[in-house]
């Protein structure tokens, strides 16, 4: 085991941070900070875009958008929220450029979502898995990305809150409410 590899593993948010402060550990501090949520960013927007290469596309944008603001991060909120609402905005404006770019109503963006889960080279995983993200792609993409968040990433709410700027209350309401949408999706 390296050093670098060391320092990545120990290093916590306020270290990586002050260290990008420092002109010189600027690029090292950063290449930390993506080597530390790479993963978490890229599954989070392959699970709201479903394809490899546009997932692969949004992840270098949102770490590009990170390293354009990340002097302007002012540590009101956590580092990862911070990353995570960057993330999700980006998502949430991807998906909407695209139903705009080619006219298509939600509906159709869901039902060409489903079909790369049907053909996807990168998609991998039992039938229940794959049922389970169709009935996901039925749900509003701001629904869909809290359902990601609370599931599959076993957020807090305040976490949630924090990120897509809804009130706790709210964000409970709707994931109870996606969870009723999937149940049924499933029982057909």
């Amino acid at each position: 085991m390296n050093l670098s590899s060391v320092l990545e593993k120990t290093l916590s948010d306020d270290e990586l941070l002050a260290r990008f402060k420092e002109p010189e550990g600027q690029n090292y501090a950063f290449n930390l900070l993506v080597r530390k949520y790479q993963q978490k960013v890229y599954w989070l927007v392959r699970k709201m875009v479903i394809d490899h290469d546009d997932a692969n596309d949004l992840t270098q944008d949102i770490f590009v958008k990170v390293w354009k603001n990340l002097p302007n991060f002012q540590g009101n909120s956590q580092l990862y929220t911070w990353i995570y609402k960057i993330a999700s905005n980006e998502c949430l404006t991807f998906l909407d450029k695209k139903r705009r770019r080619f006219f298509i109503p939600i509906g159709d963006v869901g039902k060409e979502l489903s079909s790369k889960l049907d053909s996807g080279n990168h998609i991998s995983g039992d039938e229940i898995q794959i049922k389970l993200q169709k009935a996901l792609l039925t749900l509003p993409d701001k629904q869909r990305l809290v359902f990601n968040m609370k599931y599959f990433d076993e957020m807090k709410y305040e976490e949630i809150s924090e990120i897509v700027g809804t009130s706790v209350g709210a964000l409970k309401a709707s994931y109870h409410l996606a969870v009723k949408k999937i149940e049924e999706f499933l029982n057909k």
